[in-house]
């Protein structure tokens, strides 16, 4: 449990979109959390979490995944356990990515779209994707730990040109 003061606890990212209007190609949004190591948190990530996988000690976790969008409210979530994520981590970087199914899409393609980011009943980011309407990708926010061990929140909206693999590759390279 998180003490006042002491930064993050359990976090949550959600993420809606609308679904394609009938008989174009599903429109399928990920979000991504790419974790780094304290020792280099601009470097490589340790692990990348996305679709339904989780991270290798289950601080990171998708509870809900859509591929279409279809839904009401936020059709995706993750869930970051920041109390519980090991110090030998410093940074997290999450972001939103675009499956480029055969019709290529930016975000301004979608309708009804919006990221989420919530620490309980505390609303620490929303935002519509308006600021990286040409983009394919997004980072929307950098989580780092303070030299107490205290985990902090950060905006960091900023778009990419680059397929969901691609993305996670380059997504950590921001300094906010």
């Amino acid at each position: 449990m998180r003490v006042d003061g002491a930064g993050l606890g359990k976090v949550q990212v959600r993420l809606k979109w609308d679904p394609s209007p009938y008989g174009e190609p599903a429109r399928h949004l990920d979000i991504i959390a790419a974790t780094y190591p304290a020792g280099d948190p601009y470097g490589r990530p340790e692990y990348v979490v996305h679709t339904e996988s989780r991270s290798p000690d289950g601080t990171i976790n998708m509870t809900r995944h859509s591929e279409t969008g279809l839904g009401l409210g936020y059709v995706e979530v993750m869930e970051l356990e920041f109390e519980r994520l090991s110090s030998a981590y410093g940074r997290v970087v999450v972001g939103v990515a675009i499956h480029q199914n055969g019709v290529p899409r930016t975000f301004g393609d979608l309708s009804h779209a919006g990221v989420l980011v919530v620490e309980g009943y505390r609303q620490l980011l929303s935002d519509d994707f308006a600021t990286v309407a040409d983009a394919t990708a997004a980072t929307i926010a950098e989580f780092t730990r303070d030299t107490s061990g205290a985990w902090h929140f950060a905006q960091l909206v900023h778009g990419f040109e680059s397929n969901p693999t691609g993305f996670m590759a380059e997504m950590g390279t921001l300094r906010s």
